[in-house]
């Protein structure tokens, strides 16, 4: 069919099945105006001729054979259309009537890589049934090694600065006096002392006397040692060699200890609380 803008006038060619009988937007090449064609007019097919009248037969004689019906003539096909005249074509072609592009398949959902879409996987193949479980002694051994090192590390902490003021020895205080039993340990026999083969130790010498009149025990007795802040760095018990005193009884008491820190400076003596 030929279509012509109404702007500028000018022609084109453009087949029938570009358009479509329902029409389209399009839009010149010359001067870029669009309009909607309408489609091209279908032409209703010619009504075929009526058929022509069957004439009646005469009647035969009697005697004679009825004679056959003359059969009717087929009717005459319907002439050819006329064909249309020849259209003025255009060098320049309509635009925006090409067919839509045809869209892209959607991508593929499923793993082409897993052994179930190869050709040669079988299911009767020889699998193991689980998966290797991790060594649990293995964890347990770095789990102790790795709690050693703490521990280490803890220690040596408190062998060169004594123990922090939130310890339960940071708070400690020594029981009440015990009646009729006197401590006596003298400061210049609560001092650091080295060995001649040069091992260090704190060494604690004193007595506790029996003053009253009656038969005492000798509860267990608490050292304690503090730097230069007052806060105890080192602690230990004592037990008497003697648990029972008689009056006026004393009994001696001589302790020595290794790997007391080396910020320990003072030393008090009292009884053990509880």
């Amino acid at each position: 069919m030929i279509i012509a803008c109404p702007a500028c006038t000018t022609r084109y060619v453009v087949p029938d099945a570009a358009i479509g009988v329902e029409g389209r937007t399009v839009r010149c090449a010359k001067c870029r105006h669009s309009w909607f064609q309408e489609g091209p007019q279908v032409a209703a097919p010619p009504a075929p001729p009526p058929a022509a009248p069957v004439p009646a037969p005469e009647p035969a004689p009697a005697a004679a054979a009825p004679a056959p019906a003359p059969q009717p003539e087929p009717p005459a096909p319907p002439p050819p259309a006329p064909e249309p005249a020849p259209a003025e074509v255009h060098d320049e072609p309509a635009e925006d009537i090409s067919e839509p592009p045809i869209p892209e398949a959607p991508p593929s959902y499923y793993d082409d890589t897993s052994p179930a879409y190869q050709d040669d996987y079988s299911s009767f193949e020889h699998e193991p049934p689980f998966r290797p479980r991790r060594n649990p002694l293995k964890m347990y051994t770095m789990a102790a090694a790795l709690f050693a090192a703490v521990a280490t590390a803890a220690i040596g902490a408190v062998y060169w600065f004594g123990l922090p003021d939130w310890a339960p020895f940071g708070n400690q205080t020594f029981a009440e006096g015990r009646a009729d039993l006197q401590l006596d340990f003298p400061p210049n026999r609560l001092d650091r002392r080295t060995l001649p083969n040069g091992v260090e130790y704190f060494g604690a010498s004193g007595k506790v006397t029996n003053i009253g009149k009656q038969r005492r025990t000798v509860p267990p007795i608490l050292i304690v040692l503090r730097d230069l802040r007052e806060r105890i760095v080192y602690s230990w018990v004592v037990i008497a060699p003697k648990r029972q005193l008689n009056p006026g009884e004393s009994v001696t008491i001589n302790e020595a200890v290794t790997g007391v820190p080396r910020t320990a400076k003072y030393a008090d003596v009292g009884w053990k609380p509880g």
